[in-house]
């Protein structure tokens, strides 16, 4: 098998798609095995692996490498969602339950109200989310020079077999309000600045992004079963509020992504030596 098929079908696997412990910070301290590391076979020959708690620090994964620019200096070549984040954040850390439809929920699910918890009375056209779920978004970019395109194969060519991967995430929680966000804000239109392919725009009123090393997601992985590759992350602190009608218009429209579902989600890492530290 060839290392390309290899690099797609492990992008591909995107698709299928806490806070430590005082003991984890002693085991770090003494150079010890965590606890999590005696209880699960952990796949520790890997780089830092992904999602994570954004509030926490600690990481004591020594994969080092180099980190990719910011995403204005790459090619944007995917945007997805996930139902239910992933990572796990300060205004994003409800958790929902430990299956691949699990992940974590925004803080404020409990406290909307009947009309945007309203079900969808349209066409449903993207399946897998539903007024009062929460959703997170990648918006996933490569040093390839590759346009947007349908799956994480689109962020790679047969001259660029190991870009620089980085992906800007951001939560949302999903109601039935037209005044809520329109996620074609954040759809790519054909928008290319300095050269390089751009998604309309990326939430900025969010929170200050948190940035670490990391891995593709997607519940094909867990702390067993690692993903071989680097990614950067950037993920935003705080939820915003998406219609979902808008959602069902970006399947509808046809985006240049051909998505038309929400995927599934990768189970929280939590042992130290599957994170890197974040600085």
């Amino acid at each position: 098998m060839t290392f390309r098929l290899i690099y797609l079908m492990s992008l591909t696997a995107i698709l299928g798609a806490c806070a430590q412990s005082s003991s984890d910070k002693s085991d770090i301290q003494t150079g010890e095995i965590s606890e999590a590391a005696t209880e699960t076979e952990l796949c520790l020959s890997f780089g830092p692996q992904t999602p994570r708690d954004i509030s926490n620090t600690i990481g004591t994964n020594p994969v080092d490498f180099t980190m990719a620019p910011s995403s204005n200096q790459l090619n944007l070549c995917n945007i997805h969602t996930h139902t239910n984040a992933e990572h796990k954040g300060p205004d994003f850390e409800l958790f929902v339950n430990d299956t691949d439809k699990g992940g974590y929920a925004c803080n404020a699910t409990p406290n909307l109200t009947a009309d945007e918890l309203k079900p969808y009375d349209g066409e449903v056209f993207y399946k897998g989310v539903k007024p009062g779920d929460t959703i997170e978004v990648h918006w996933v970019h490569s040093s390839c020079e590759v346009a947007p395109g349908e799956g994480l194969g689109s962020c790679l060519t047969d001259s660029c077999e190991n870009p620089l991967l980085r992906v800007e995430a951001q939560a949302f929680l999903v109601v039935n309000d037209r005044k809520a966000l329109n996620f074609a804000e954040f759809d790519y239109t054909g928008k290319i600045e300095n050269g390089f392919h751009q998604a309309n725009a990326i939430p900025s009123k969010t929170g200050q992004p948190v940035v670490f090393r990391g891995s593709t997601t997607g519940p094909s992985y867990n702390q067993s079963v690692c993903s071989p590759l680097n990614v950067t992350w950037s993920v935003r602190p705080n939820c915003a509020k998406v219609d979902i009608a808008s959602l069902h218009a970006w399947a509808k429209d046809g985006n240049a992504f051909n998505e038309s579902k929400s995927h599934g989600v990768r189970q929280l890492v939590t042992a130290p030596e599957l994170l890197a530290p974040i600085q």
